[in-house]
C-alpha cells in the first residue's frame, strides 16, 4: 500500500513535469547552454592578440623579430602603423590591444652587438589579456635575445662555451596542454546540478502550496515522509540526467577526457544531489510563491559560485573568505568531480571531500524534514 502511494505521487510528478514545457525546456537546454557558453567563453587561455606595429628600422634584424612574434600563438600582427599618434589611437579605440615600438637605431644596435631596446605597449584595461601579453612578449623577447647571444658567439668561436648551468624540465601532469576547458567543464556539473536540483524541488513543492492543491494531497492517506520522497525521487533522477547529459556534451564537444571511475562519480554525486535537493525543499518551507523560490534559490547560488572555486582560485582570496568556503558544498564537490575525471583520483585520495559531503547532506535533510513537517503541520 505504501509502496502503491508512493509509486503514483512520483508519476504524478513526472506527469506534472511532461505537461509543463518551461521546466522541461529548463531541464533539457539549460545544461547544454551552459556547458557550450562557460565551456568556449570562460577561459583563460589568451590567443591571437590584435598588434599594432611601428616599426622605424625597416631592417633584416627588426623583421626577423617580428618574425619571432608571429611565430608566438599569442599575438596577430594586425595593424602596422607610420606613427606613434596612429598607435595611441588603435589602442583607445580598443582596434588593438598591444603595440611594438621598433627604434630607427635597432638594426645597428643588433649588427655592433649593443644592447637594443624595443617598446612594447599593453593596454592594462584588461587584467587577463595584458598578464598574457605581458608574460609572452617577454618570453619572445628572451628567447631572441639567446639566439643574438649564441650567434654572437659563434662568430667569434665560443660557441661550444655557450650552456646553461642549471636545466629546468617541465612536466604537467593531467592536463599537458593547459586546457581551460578541461578545469571548467567537471566543474559545470557541480553547478548545474546545484541549480537545477535546487530550483526546481523548490519550485516543484511551493508550486503545489501556490495553487492550493497542496492540501489535497495532505488530507490522502499519506505520511509526510512519503510526500518527500515523492516529489524529490523525479528530481534526482533528472540531476542524473543533467549530469550525463553534461558528461557526453563535454566528451563530444570538447575532448575533455574521464580519466577515473564513472561509478565511483556517480555514486559521489549522488551526496552532493542529497545536500542540493535538502536545500531546495528546506527553501520550499520559506518561501510562499514560486518567485520568493527562484530568488533564494539566486541567493544560494551567487556565493557558491564565486567562493567555491568554480571561478576564481581560492588560494587566491583573503583569508576570511577561504574559510568561509568551507561552508560551501559545492566546494568539495568540485574537489571531487575534478579529481575523478581529470587525475583519476579514488576513495582513498577524496576522503575528506567525501565526509564532508556526508555531513552537509545528513544537515541539509535533517533541517528541511524539521521544517517540512512543521510546515504541514
Amino acid at each position: 500500500m505504501v509502496n502503491s502511494r508512493l509509486a503514483s505521487l512520483i508519476r504524478k510528478e513526472f506527469i506534472q513535469i511532461r505537461r509543463d514545457p518551461r521546466t522541461l525546456a529548463l531541464i533539457i537546454m539549460l545544461p547544454i547552454i551552459q556547458l557550450i557558453l562557460l565551456g568556449y567563453a570562460a577561459t583563460n587561455d589568451v590567443r591571437n592578440v590584435p598588434m599594432a606595429v611601428f616599426d622605424q628600422d625597416k631592417s633584416a634584424a627588426s623583421r626577423e623579430l617580428l618574425d619571432a612574434f608571429r611565430a608566438a600563438d599569442y599575438f596577430r600582427l594586425t595593424y602596422d602603423v607610420q606613427a606613434e599618434s596612429e598607435l595611441r589611437q588603435l589602442i583607445e579605440s580598443n582596434d588593438v590591444r598591444v603595440g611594438l615600438i621598433i627604434p630607427p637605431d635597432y638594426g645597428r644596435s643588433v649588427a655592433a652587438g649593443d644592447p637594443a631596446q624595443v617598446a612594447f605597449i599593453i593596454d592594462g584595461s584588461d587584467p587577463t589579456v595584458a598578464n598574457t601579453a605581458l608574460a609572452a612578449a617577454t618570453l619572445i623577447g628572451q628567447s631572441q635575445s639567446a639566439e643574438l647571444l649564441v650567434e654572437r658567439l659563434a662568430a667569434q668561436g665560443l660557441a661550444g662555451a655557450v650552456g646553461t648551468a642549471v636545466e629546468v624540465r617541465t612536466q604537467v601532469w593531467y592536463n599537458p596542454d593547459l586546457v581551460s576547458s578541461y578545469y571548467m567543464i567537471p566543474a559545470l556539473i557541480g553547478m548545474i546540478l546545484q541549480f537545477l536540483a535546487t530550483l526546481l524541488t523548490a519550485s516543484a513543492i511551493v508550486r503545489e502550496r501556490e495553487y492550493g492543491t497542496i492540501e489535497q494531497i495532505i488530507v490522502t492517506p499519506i505520511q509526510a515522509w512519503e510526500l518527500v520522497v515523492g516529489k524529490v525521487v523525479p528530481y534526482v533522477l533528472i540531476a542524473f540526467f543533467n549530469m550525463l547529459e553534461i558528461l557526453l556534451a563535454g566528451v563530444l564537444l570538447f575532448d575533455v577526457p574521464i580519466n577515473g571511475s564513472l561509478g565511483l562519480l556517480l555514486g559521489l554525486s549522488a551526496l552532493f544531489i542529497v545536500t542540493t535537493l535538502g536545500m531546495g525543499i528546506f527553501i520550499s518551507t520559506l518561501a510562499n510563491t514560486q518567485q520568493e523560490a527562484m530568488l533564494m534559490v539566486m541567493f544560494t547560488l551567487l556565493p557558491s559560485v564565486f567562493l567555491s572555486g568554480f571561478l576564481f582560485p581560492l588560494e587566491a582570496m583573503p583569508v576570511i573568505l577561504q574559510w568561509v568556503s568551507y561552508a560551501i558544498p559545492l566546494r568539495y564537490y568540485l574537489i571531487v568531480v575534478r579529481g575523478i575525471i581529470l587525475k583519476g583520483s579514488g576513495l582513498a585520495a577524496l576522503g575528506p571531500e567525501v565526509f564532508a559531503l556526508s555531513v552537509f547532506g545528513f544537515i541539509m535533510l535533517g533541517a528541511a524534514a524539521s521544517r517540512f513537517h512543521k510546515r504541514l503541520d
